[in-house]
């Protein structure tokens, strides 16, 4: 993509306008979740170290252009000082004459917290006046923030066109990492998609079929594959109204060469609540007073035997109800079985996405994946050949030198 890294350049005493996704829950003005905070703050800190000035630009919440406090992103002031390992200046305001001078009077090796971007009603309009005076905090703008990519924001699309542009670490990270399980998969390819419906990612679909060797489908969107086959749902989670746009991505599927992996048998239950008594039958016996929530042994068995020969895996969501055990069981073990073939340097593996996140860290896989994606809109978009405009800017502005 001809992006210059951040980590290309000579930094020492530079002032560097870096918009990051530093978006993580609070409670009570506390963090909950640091994972965030934590990626960014690896990627920043050999910038410190090399002299360079920080001023962080970042959104928490959905304020709508509107300072509501319960979002300042001075909460995130103490875990950000402490991942960084230097003390983070706050500036109440991310414009105007007091941010300016905030940042102006930073040192080599400080850092600069601004107020949440979205307090500024221009933000999420693109609106060009308000990233003219973001420009005038630094020199250089980085956007390390795929995970807000896919809009086109004033500190993410329209701020790249007004100073020389690069990305940051963890953006680089997050195409890598894309580029690798999309552009240039070691074949055999192999992706898991599951999660509720097939409408939420019909493009996601109609994307992979035609990059990779096979799709394991999963969930209620496999429910809704089934559906479209005659195969009774009883109480099941589908969507009666998607049977033409599954026929559509098989027939893409079929002129590109890609398998499709569906549920031969099956979990159901009567009652959805954890640890209650599940049913183990063929795909097509769901009895009329049940639901299905998860994919059953024998499916599980050849979805592991398509991933053991895989050499790229790329996941994005789960199997079946993976929330409330026992229907979390095909997930977690398939995800076990994509992190033994990682840790053993038989396959690259790529996730994203909040649920599968969260599937994998219940699975206590994460760690042992290639990589997991923070990202979650982008991170979709992505799997659908869109461009993001916040990388397109990137790639179309001036570059930093």
């Amino acid at each position: 993509m001809n992006l210059t890294p951040i980590t290309d350049l000579d930094v020492a005493g530079r002032r560097l306008v870096v918009r990051a996704d530093l978006n993580v829950p609070l409670a009570d003005g506390n963090v909950t979740d640091r994972t965030r905070i934590e990626r960014v703050a690896a990627g920043l800190r050999p910038l410190l170290a090399r002299g360079a000035r920080l001023v962080i630009l970042t959104h928490v919440g959905r304020p709508g252009g509107v300072a509501h406090p319960e979002l300042s992103t001075s909460a995130l002031r103490p875990v950000l000082s402490e991942e960084l390992g230097v003390e983070v200046r706050f500036c109440d305001v991310s414009t105007g004459i007091t941010a300016e001078n905030a940042a102006a009077a930073l040192n080599d090796g400080e850092v600069l917290l601004c107020e949440n971007v979205r307090f500024n009603p221009g933000e999420e309009s693109n609106d060009t006046a308000l990233a003219a005076q973001y420009a005038r905090l630094g020199e250089i703008y980085v956007n390390d923030a795929f995970s807000c990519a896919h809009r086109a924001h004033a500190s993410t699309e329209a701020l790249a066109r007004m100073l020389p542009a690069t990305a940051g670490p963890l953006m680089l990270e997050e195409i890598n990492a894309l580029t690798t399980v999309l552009e240039n998969p070691q074949s055999p390819a192999v992706a898991v998609v599951g999660g509720a419906k097939v409408s939420s990612k019909i493009g996601v679909l109609k994307h992979l079929v035609q990059k990779l060797d096979a799709i394991i489908i999963g969930g209620g969107m496999a429910n809704t594959f089934l559906f479209a086959d005659g195969v009774p749902m009883g109480k099941s989670l589908h969507e009666p109204d998607q049977v033409e746009t599954v026929a559509e991505i098989r027939l893409l599927a079929r002129a590109a060469g890609c398998t499709i992996l569906l549920p031969t048998d099956i979990v159901y239950a009567r009652e959805f609540r954890e640890n209650a008594r599940r049913f183990i039958t063929d795909a097509g016996k769901c009895p009329a007073d049940a639901m299905i929530l998860d994919a059953g042994p024998r499916s599980l068995k050849r979805f592991e035997g398509e991933l053991a020969a895989a050499q790229t895996i790329l996941w994005n969501g789960p199997l079946g109800a993976f929330e409330i055990p026992p229907f979390d069981h095909s997930t977690k073990m398939l995800a076990q079985t994509a992190a033994e073939l990682t840790r053993a340097g038989l396959a690259v593996s790529v996730a994203g996405g909040g649920d599968t996140v969260a599937a994998l860290n219940a699975a206590g896989v994460a760690e042992d994946f290639t990589y997991v994606s923070t990202a979650g809109g982008a991170f979709l978009e992505w799997l659908e050949g869109k461009t993001l405009p916040g990388i397109a800017a990137l790639t179309a502005a001036k570059q930093a030198a």
